[in-house]
């Protein structure tokens, strides 16, 4: 059934990425009017997470917000698929880091880096930005359960000189590298809501408490790596830019959880600025309720 499924929507995704940019936006916009009015796709999510994080916004700055965030939406997924056939010099036109020489800064500490980033803006393209450095570069995935679209997502990447690592690999494979001193860069997503145990580390998030994932950190600290924060900014339509913001050098130097906090706090400015690039979709506070009590 896996195959079949590929067979099938693999026709129509090529034929989309290789639309000319301005097609493409349009065919999002149609994508756009489908999702957003007929489907709805997870519009109670989307309006619930709002509300929650924005008590003091009308009913009418909550519903514009909607609108962007679902343009939005549909233009990442669209430019997703466009990167099958995008050329890396159109990607690197559409995905510039403004400020590069932070990759060699930290290249020379002689240090492995671990680059923190959120669901934010265009974090699908956020691949191309291993071409401005010098290491290895790696990103952390979760493993699609169909193996034929999971290849296809592996081999996406590595045209943009990304490895993808699994997120049960993710652990060994950095072990094996540092123990091989194969220099190395590591990308990850680190705004998920975690499964809820009594090892959680509850965080303000949007000033709502939740349970975050730590794992960059405490992998930072047990192998001695600097870690950074990938600043990703729209800039307009089909065209963003990143910045470099290094939060910890010495990761050991620093309390536990601070650096995660740290990661939440330049995330957070970002969404309170353009709160319509952030991935509301996702159910990031689903766990807000369940907080240990003080």
């Amino acid at each position: 059934m896996h195959l079949i499924v590929y067979i099938i929507a693999y026709p129509f995704l090529l034929l989309v990425s290789i639309l000319p940019f301005r097609l493409l936006y349009m065919v999002s916009d149609l994508v756009y009017v489908l999702i957003f009015y007929v489907i709805g796709y997870r519009r109670k999510t989307v309006k619930s997470n709002l509300n929650l994080v924005f008590p003091e916004k009308s009913e009418q700055e909550i519903k514009a917000i909607t609108k962007k965030f679902y343009r939005h939406m549909c233009d990442m997924f669209l430019e997703m698929i466009k990167s099958m056939s995008a050329s890396k010099k159109s990607l690197l036109k559409r995905f510039a880091m403004i400020n590069p020489e932070e990759f060699t800064r930290l290249e020379g500490l002689q240090k492995n880096v671990i680059v923190m980033y959120g669901h934010y803006a265009s974090y699908e393209w956020s691949m191309v930005t291993e071409n401005y450095f010098n290491f290895k570069g790696f990103g952390v995935y979760k493993k699609i359960k169909n193996k034929y679209f999971d290849a296809l997502v592996r081999r996406i990447r590595s045209k943009y000189n990304t490895t993808l690592i699994s997120t049960r690999d993710t652990y060994p494979k950095m072990v094996e590298l540092t123990k091989q001193d194969v220099p190395f860069m590591i990308g990850f997503l680190s705004d998920q809501s975690p499964k809820l145990n009594d090892k959680n580390h509850w965080a303000e998030f949007m000033n709502i408490k939740v349970p975050t994932f730590v794992g960059a950190e405490v992998i930072a600290k047990k192998l001695d790596m600097a870690v950074s924060y990938l600043k990703i900014k729209k800039v307009k339509r089909g065209y963003y830019e990143a910045e470099l913001v290094t939060l910890a050098e010495n990761p050991k130097n620093f309390e536990n959880f601070e650096v995660t906090d740290l990661f939440l706090r330049q995330l957070e400015d970002q969404i309170k600025d353009a709160p319509e690039y952030y991935l509301w979709t996702h159910k990031r506070w689903k766990h807000y309720d369940k907080a240990p009590k003080a």
